[in-house]
């Protein structure tokens, strides 16, 4: 089967670009971002988490290995669309009403999609002299306006739903594979097509600094994997466990292509890589593991939220450490700035936070003094140990994707004690309660109503 491949004439212009940081030697230059997205993976999946070892994933262990590995790693949305604008944006998408994920292509308005005045990472590299590549899924509107050569990148190969045939290139009418604004008509499997982009990016991009968004459909339902990696998995006895496993290993192998690349191209100890997962498993669907976690996908429990993170950047960033500090996708804007010796001037209002200076042990506190979530009627917040949290405790509230979040009614857990969320501490603890109460309260005064409401529908009350 013919293997697409993202139009190189994209990259021209910007590799014809005047920049400065083009003539130095890659140690003196500024260094490469690669941010690496996986899709609905739960917490309990990857080797290095150490819940699960019927699927190996050698390569993902060995970025944890080589670098950092947050075991409080947390996204702002436990649904897809959301935690991308976060991503983008380094802020907390309600404060621009990006609360809930956009529609189907043919049902979604023109006008749905990642604010147009909202600057994205690409937006703040490009400024600074970088070349920029996306490559895989999109999930941020559909009209021309929210394409990712509209917002900040010289490169894009993928698709702008929220899922993907993984084999069929033409299986989705409305929303194609492109490469650039062009539909491609085959494929070989998204996630080597994916990965073998963003390695033609980085060889052609080599001789300046760039930044690489890598962000798979995998392992995003529907089921599919290639023959040649399910066969790997033959001694599992539950097809949809075995093909899932398939589709998590195929991925691994994609990210091990794509950094010994840049290892061969002599560039991993000037490359930030970043690695996590836009929220957690939809179990049930996709048999995505969770570990010790409560809750799934589209829920405020921590299994909803709280994901697999890595961080490596060889020779700045101590290898093989675990930091147990709450941490957030918010954080990775400001943190790849600050590698590139880039400040966030106030005016941009981040809500991210440059972790380099927690991470070489220059601070020693905490990274965020609260973390915030709202989701509908669903929402949480993390301070210290303590987490406040209203999420669904039947199949019919986990249905429900409208409403307006309050604290009244909210539980109270201690995670350090009880990362499961199995014990309501609630009643033993008014004041806490009340405290984390006014905390949330205060921040939701920040954001603003939902733009649109689940799937692009009207907004419900």
């Amino acid at each position: 089967m013919p293997r697409a491949s993202f139009s190189l004439r994209l990259l021209l212009p910007a590799l014809l670009l005047p920049l400065l940081a083009s003539s130095l030697p890659a140690a003196e230059r500024r260094p490469n971002v690669l941010i690496i997205v996986a899709d609905d993976l739960g917490y309990g999946e990857l080797g290095f988490q150490g819940f699960t070892r019927d699927i190996p994933t050698p390569h993902l262990d060995q970025l944890a290995a080589n670098g950092v590995r947050f075991t409080n790693g947390y996204v702002t949305g436990p649904y897809c669309s959301p935690t991308r604008a976060g991503l983008m944006t380094g802020r907390y998408q309600q404060r621009f009403g990006h609360e809930f994920n956009p529609g189907e292509a043919e049902v979604t308005p023109a006008t749905i999609g990642l604010p147009v005045g909202e600057k994205t990472i690409g937006n703040r590299f490009k400024a600074l002299g970088y070349t920029t590549g996306w490559f895989g899924k999109s999930h941020l509107g559909y009209a021309p306006q929210f394409h990712p050569l509209k917002r900040g990148f010289d490169a894009y190969f993928g698709f702008l739903g929220g899922k993907h045939d993984y084999l069929d290139a033409e299986g989705e009418t409305f929303n194609p594979i492109l490469s650039g604004t062009t539909p491609v008509k085959t494929i070989d499997y998204t996630t080597d097509a994916f990965a073998r982009a963003a390695v033609e990016f980085i060889a052609q991009a080599r001789t300046t600094p760039w930044l690489c968004y890598l962000a798979f459909n995998a392992v995003h339902m529907p089921l599919e994997a290639p023959e040649k990696v399910l066969a790997r998995f033959a001694h599992l006895t539950d097809p949809k466990r075995r093909t899932y496993a398939a589709m998590q290993a195929a991925m691994d192998d994609a990210i091990g292509r794509v950094v010994g690349r840049i290892r061969e191209l002599g560039q991993e100890e000037n490359t930030l890589i970043v690695f996590f997962s836009d929220n957690g498993g939809p179990t049930a669907s996709t048999t995505s593991n969770n570990g010790p976690l409560r809750g799934f996908k589209s829920q405020t429990w921590e299994g909803g939220i709280r994901v697999p993170f890595v961080m490596q950047w060889k020779g700045h960033l101590p290898a093989g450490k675990v930091d147990d500090r709450p941490v957030i996708q918010l954080d990775v804007l400001p943190t790849a700035l600050g590698a590139a010796g880039v400040t966030a001037p106030p005016e941009w209002q981040l809500d991210g936070v440059n972790l380099l200076p927690y991470l070489t042990g220059k601070n020693a506190g905490e990274p965020h003094e609260a973390l915030y979530w709202r989701f509908g009627q669903q929402i949480a917040l993390r301070r210290g140990d303590w987490k406040l949290v209203k999420a669904p405790l039947n199949e019919a509230e986990a249905r429900v994707r409208g409403g307006t979040g309050t604290t009244a009614g909210a539980q109270l857990y201690h995670l350090k004690s009880d990362p499961g969320e199995t014990k309501n501490l609630a009643g033993a603890n008014p004041a806490k309660l009340q405290e984390l109460a006014a905390v949330w309260e205060t921040m939701n005064r920040g954001m603003i109503e939902p733009a649109w409401g689940h799937n692009s529908g009207p907004v419900t009350k």
